[in-house]
């Protein structure tokens, strides 16, 4: 697995880059946000999180300028039914993660609707499972009031990523933070896995 690019941008799209690492030039899939976030153009340096996405018929390697990115669209493809890859990478394509975020907690299906390639129904296909299976707004309004730093929230939301509940990924991100409560969000998830693991 591929979760990490860094190298020359020697063709640049608003879709897609490649990517010139040591001599080996990756075709990478990128939403308009990493794109303008980047300022991706030729010859510039890029350090993107990535996804490899393997079919039968295709590998297909996603990129994003952070991890809030991949974890949105990994969310995105795991835990929603009938999203993949192309309908994933259309959200963040279509609005900020901020923005989508904020839909989802509002159950705004109209606003996600807006999107590109995103009809009703899939829109509320989003909120239902995003809410019912995994818990995830409930991080992102948290934060939202401040009653969770960035970190935390982040390291919840990767542990949530990785299945598991919710409330069990906030009592152990909460279990590190006592012990340790300038963790960096990579030190929270470590120590979190390590606690729900015992």
């Amino acid at each position: 697995m591929i979760a990490r690019l860094k190298g020359q941008v020697i063709e640049a799209y608003p879709n897609r880059l490649i990517v010139d690492v040591h001599g080996v030039g990756y075709e990478v899939h990128v939403p308009l946000s990493t794109f303008d976030r980047l300022h991706a153009s030729i010859g510039i340096t890029v350090d993107l999180r990535t996804h490899l996405h393997i079919r039968e018929t295709a590998h297909t390697l996603y990129g994003f300028a952070s991890e809030e990115e991949r974890d949105v669209f990994l969310m995105l493809i795991d835990r929603v039914s009938g999203i993949g890859p192309s309908i994933a990478m259309a959200v963040l394509s279509g609005m900020p993660v901020s923005r989508f975020k904020l839909a989802v907690v509002a159950r705004d299906i109209a606003e996600l609707s807006r999107i590109k390639g995103l009809g009703k129904k899939t829109a509320e296909r989003i909120v239902l499972e995003l809410k019912d299976k995994v818990g995830v707004t409930d991080t992102w309004q948290d934060a939202a009031a401040g009653q969770v730093t960035p970190s935390a929230a982040d390291a919840e939301l990767a542990l949530i990523a990785l299945g598991y509940k919710q409330v069990d990924a906030r009592k152990a991100v909460r279990g590190v933070l006592e012990a340790e409560p300038t963790a960096t969000t990579e030190s929270l998830i470590r120590g979190a896995l390590r606690g729900l693991q015992s």
